[in-house]
């Protein structure tokens, strides 16, 4: 009985063993499901990898050295190339340290140069590798294929427009950058250059600063070192030119340059022409000799490492860019206007002020690469000089040409006179002398005649013989002899007062200036003798001594006397009212003149005889006049009349004048 519990109680617990132990059975089938599947998805590759196993013995173990070779420097491309990648975060900003920045980027390039020389050998190796495990069927065939598509793609990639991408596009990212560096350190440190004011006397000029520190050229210089080497110079050089021309622009820009726009038809007023032409001359010297002196130099500071040519082909692309041909084109359309002698002046300006700048033309825009501007330069100084020699040979035929032209009805200074005169001393003056007759010189040259030393003077003197002259002929039309006197006295004392003391009045000497004084001398006398010096007569004292013919008689003949008188002094004097004598002095001379011929005695006659006719009732009919209103009358003669400044009107060259082709001339100095 107690045998068989026992038995009960060992098959218990053998069957709870059991159980236990199937059921532990079932949850470990059910987690080896999912790994038998896979298992089952990866025979197909394990069986492909196992398979070359099968090749035979010789084939296996010479794949070992192909492999090796093989893998030996892809695995050193790879390792390069994971280098490159590791740069990166040292390549975001060359602003905060430009010498870290350009020392890793150093080292980028020389990665990707080994790159470059590496990847055809492993690509090669690799192939090679392909080519035996396809040769000895070591691989399976789709192994093989997709090696030889993966080969392809690579082959592809080194050889096409993505070869330089090895690096994942990383150096041109880092060269966009140091591009923009090399923009930002440019405009951040370009700043306009003011225009100085002139030195005092005793003074030395203010020499401008240096347009960059020298700090920011030595980056600029290593960033072009860089960029260079990567074949990016091109880029700098246009964002070079278009931050310093744009610097450049900006300080013209406060000079304002309007003018330079001017047209052709707009310069035909000479006054215009003046005032632009100063302006012109200081502003090309400032632009000249300050702003494009300084470009250049910063052009051979900045590129002095990249060679010569450089320098030279960046400089001109600044210069025409800021506004350099602008300045040479205002000049051509000055030449283009009309002509006129004081156009002939302004002509000797520019030619001076080119000429002063001329060695600073050749040294600044010499190279080939500023044949625009030479060539602008060369038409320039051609046109001056051929504009200057026309109107100056052309002088004295329109002096000449005025002898067909009536004198002033005013019997004043005809404005040719005047200008001519006072054109004659500018041109023989230290300014325009020296200009005048290199022009000449120049001129003469280029058509292989020899320049005579005296041609200029022999020129000026024919123009003043040539007035002298016309004064003959404009005398004679006059329809008497008092305003041809009073026109011939005008004329001979300007010629004596305003050329004595003056270059012009050495040129032609005392003698002749002596002379035109007699002569102005001779026409005072007969002027006065031939009109107010008449006028006397008529206030005779004949039959009024003693009243031999009664006192009645006596009144009738004063007022006779004193009606004459007063008729031919208001003819004379409205007949005068409108002539003039433009030089104070003499006008002041000649009118006391006057009065001394006529006021003392029409003074002793009224105070002899007026008391006859001032108690009759038409005394005031008779006497009309006071001493002292006859002379205040008289004093106020000869007035000049305000006249506008002009000039010379020429034609252009033709061989042909028209009779007024100087119609208008220069305001009379003594009238000012």
């Amino acid at each position: 009985m107690d045998k068989g519990i026992e038995h009960l109680i060992s098959a218990r617990k053998l069957l709870k063993s059991s159980l236990e132990k199937s059921k532990a059975l079932g949850l470990s089938l059910e987690k080896v499901g999912p790994r038998l599947d896979e298992i089952n998805q990866r025979l197909p590759s394990m069986e492909v990898a196992i398979r070359p196993i099968r090749a035979e013995s010789d084939a296996l173990s010479s794949v070992g050295g192909h492999i090796n070779r093989a893998v030996v420097p892809a695995a050193a491309v790879l390792k390069v190339f994971d280098a490159i990648h590791g740069l990166e975060k040292s390549l975001s900003d060359p602003q905060s340290n430009l010498p870290g920045y350009l020392g890793v980027l150093k080292r980028l390039e020389e990665a990707l140069r080994f790159l470059g020389e590496n990847c055809v050998m492993a690509i090669q190796w690799l192939a090679d590798i392909v080519e035996y495990l396809e040769d000895h069927k070591v691989a399976d065939s789709r192994f093989v294929s997709g090696l030889k598509k993966a080969l392809n793609n690579l082959r592809e990639l080194e050889a096409g427009e993505e070869k330089g991408n090895l690096d994942g596009g990383l150096l041109d990212v880092a060269l966009d950058r140091l591009e923009n560096e090399f923009q930002r350190l440019l405009t951040e440190y370009s700043v306009p250059l003011p225009m100085s004011s002139p030195a005092l006397p005793g003074e030395q000029a203010c020499i401008a600063p240096s347009p960059l520190p020298v700090a920011v050229i030595q980056k600029l210089q290593a960033i072009l070192g860089r960029l260079a080497a990567n074949n990016r110079l091109d880029k700098c050089i246009s964002i070079y030119v278009e931050v310093r021309s744009s610097n450049v622009r900006a300080s013209l820009r406060a000079l304002n340059l309007d003018y330079l726009e001017i047209s052709v038809s707009e310069f035909n007023n000479v006054a215009s022409i003046e005032g632009y032409i100063a302006q012109w001359g200081k502003h090309l010297e400032f632009a000249m000799k300050d702003l494009f002196e300084a470009e250049y130099k910063l052009c051979h500071d900045v590129f002095e490492r990249m060679g010569l040519d450089v320098c030279k082909s960046c400089f001109p692309k600044i210069a025409a860019q800021a506004g350099i041909l602008a300045f040479l084109q205002f000049g051509k359309t000055v030449t283009e206007s009309k002509k006129d002698p004081v156009k002939l002046l302004k002509l000797l300006d520019i030619f001076a002020s080119l000429n002063k700048l001329r060695l600073d033309f050749n040294r600044l825009f010499g190279g080939a690469a500023c044949a625009e501007i030479q060539n602008m330069t060369r038409d320039l100084i051609k046109r001056v000089i051929e504009g200057s020699c026309e109107i100056f040979w052309e002088l004295l035929v329109q002096v000449e040409l005025q002898r067909q032209t009536p004198p002033p009805a005013d019997c004043s200074i005809p404005r040719v006179v005047t200008f001519i005169t006072d054109y004659c001393n500018k041109l023989l003056g230290d300014e325009y002398k020296p200009i005048l007759t290199q022009v000449l010189v120049i001129e003469r040259s280029w058509k292989h005649e020899k320049f005579q030393e005296r041609i200029l003077i022999t020129e000026l003197l024919k123009l003043v013989n040539a007035i002298e002259l016309n004064f003959e002929v404009w005398s004679k039309s006059y329809e008497d002899a008092v305003s041809s006197h009073l026109f011939l006295m005008n004329n001979h004392w300007h010629l004596y007062k305003y050329l004595k003391g003056t270059k012009l009045g050495s040129l032609v000497g005392d003698p002749w200036l002596n002379e035109h004084e007699r002569s102005k001398e001779y026409c005072s006398a007969i002027f006065l003798q031939e009109s107010w010096g008449k006028l006397p007569a008529h206030l005779s004292r004949e039959g009024l001594i003693l009243f031999s013919g009664g006192r009645a008689t006596a009144r009738n003949l004063v007022k006779q006397r004193l009606k004459a008188f007063n008729e031919a002094f208001d003819d004379m004097y409205t007949k005068q009212s409108n002539w003039v004598i433009v030089d104070k002095d003499l006008r002041e001379k000649t009118c006391q003149a006057i009065v001394q011929a006529i006021v003392p005695v029409y003074r002793s006659y009224m105070q002899n005889y007026g008391p006859l006719v001032e108690q009759d009732s038409s005394a005031s009919k008779y006497a009309k006049y006071t001493a002292q209103s006859l002379e205040k009358m008289v004093l106020s003669l000869f007035q000049p009349k305000p006249m506008k400044q002009a000039s010379f009107k020429m034609r252009q060259p033709s061989g042909k004048f028209n009779n007024g082709a100087l119609d208008q001339y220069q305001t009379p100095p003594s009238a000012k």
